[in-house]
């Protein structure tokens, strides 16, 4: 029994990286099938974008919430219930008739977001200390690589079988996910007796979703309407609140003594400033591979040679990603942080300048995927090295909410910058432009970041 038991245990990084890669591909699934869900539910372009929209709100602020509870009550009981919501949201999105099911299927598998929290969690307490490193940088990899895989199986999947069932992809991921979760990952952690910050979670998620929708709906309702000031100002207000109510709480939602810490708070600006660099490639890219040629620096392609030009970067960001453990070992988190912002901004720094041939934006863009999976791997790494095992899950969550908020940025600015130059070639070089000097910031947040010796 007890090595039937151990040999399960040693299943439980695999599950791991399953479950974050069954999330992530749901996460990025809609986004080629946008314009036939505005027709599929008869609903407007701005309906259809919130399918997007709707998950990413749920997810930033499942997120470090979820964390937190896998502190708390431990991560398999936590697992299990996120992973049952996330089914049950995506079963109702893929079965909707009309836009409300859709938004309200798409706001409960933006809960699966907290897979992250609690994945590197499951995998501190299981793995090896040699192997914790390796494991956490692949998971780290797995949303680029759910990203690219969507894009690849959209055209195929929306031809033979209708776009509803891109929906239904990510679900045949998850029930098993599920079965597996249950059998296989151990009962860690937890146990602890704490009361849940209810006042500091319903003020976060306030703050939270105000802001992000103020930034995603910025370009469609204009920076300076009403709505969205009036939500920037809302934003500013309530996040002022709940940092009050989190500095005298005994037990907060987040520890924002943990926040001020030097190797927590550098890691979360520098995965900010790396989810930024990934999304802002992950418009300009297929942005520019679509334009069409009369423009003069277009390539006029199709939605399937934009996804594929994805691919070489999404396979060196997972190869990165599995990788960065042995790095680790041998020259720390510190320094493979520095690595990855080095080539991250190189790799962009190359495409501002040239982007004359296909091979060009392949080369630049591998290296960006080299780049960008170091130091996602390296910000976690460097995260879970500076707090106790039953922290983890928290203080990943936050990690993992400012990833997502720089992705957000990236998107949006990276649009604004296009837009602004009237869609011109200066436009995207200065868009390639800018995600190299924010990598370049990252290089400075490595170079302050306590210096860890390697394990």
């Amino acid at each position: 029994m007890a090595a039937g038991r151990d040999g399960r245990r040693g299943l439980v990084p695999l599950l791991a990286f399953l479950g974050v890669m069954a999330y992530a591909l749901s996460m990025a699934v809609v986004t080629p099938a946008l314009p036939l869900i505005q027709e599929g539910l008869g609903t407007t372009a701005a309906g259809a974008a919130w399918a997007l929209t709707a998950m990413m709100l749920s997810a930033a602020v499942a997120t470090p919430v979820v964390g937190r509870l896998g502190d708390l009550f431990g991560p398999r009981p936590v697992l299990l219930v996120v992973l049952t919501l996330s089914t049950t949201g995506m079963v109702v999105a893929a079965s909707a008739g009309s836009l409300g099911p859709m938004l309200a299927g798409r706001v409960l598998a933006g809960i699966g977001s907290g897979v992250f929290p609690l994945a590197y969690t499951i995998v501190r307490e299981v793995s090896p200390p040699e192997r914790t490193a390796s494991a956490v940088g692949l998971m780290s990899s797995m949303l680029g690589l759910g990203g690219a895989l969507s894009w690849c199986i959209a055209g195929p999947i929306i031809d033979q079988l209708g776009w509803r069932w891109l929906l239904w992809v990510p679900v045949m991921g998850l029930v098993p996910g599920l079965v597996l979760a249950w059998w296989i990952v151990p009962g860690v952690g937890g146990g602890k007796n704490a009361r849940i910050d209810w006042w500091g979670a319903v003020l976060f998620a306030a703050w939270l979703v105000a802001a992000l929708t103020a930034l995603t709906q910025g370009m469609e309702w204009g920076w300076t309407s009403p709505a969205v000031l009036g939500l920037g100002a809302a934003a500013v207000v309530l996040a002022g609140v709940w940092l009050a109510v989190e500095s005298r709480v005994d037990e907060p939602l987040v520890d924002l003594r943990l926040m001020r810490r030097r190797a927590i708070w550098t890691a979360n600006a520098a995965s900010l400033l790396s989810g930024y660099a990934l999304m802002a490639g992950g418009l300009l890219f297929p942005l520019l591979v679509q334009l069409p040629e009369d423009t003069g620096f277009g390539f006029g392609g199709t939605a399937t040679q934009a996804a594929l030009l994805q691919l070489p970067a999404s396979a060196a960001m997972t190869a990165a990603g599995m990788a960065s453990g042995r790095l680790d070992r041998w020259i720390g988190s510190r320094a493979v942080l520095m690595a990855g912002a080095v080539l991250t901004a190189a790799g962009y720094g190359y495409v501002a300048m040239a982007h004359d041939a296909m091979w060009q934006l392949y080369a630049g863009g591998a290296v960006r995927g080299v780049g960008i999976g170091l130091a996602y791997a390296a910000v976690a790494n460097l995260v879970m090295a500076a707090v106790p095992p039953g922290e983890t899950g928290a203080v990943t969550g936050v990690n993992t909410l400012a990833r997502t908020v720089g992705a957000s940025l990236g998107t949006q600015a990276s649009a604004v910058i296009v837009a602004m130059s009237g869609v011109a070639e200066g436009g995207f070089a200065l868009g390639f432009a800018v995600s190299a000097v924010l990598m370049g910031a990252v290089l400075v947040l490595a170079l302050v970041a306590p210096r860890h010796r390697p394990a």
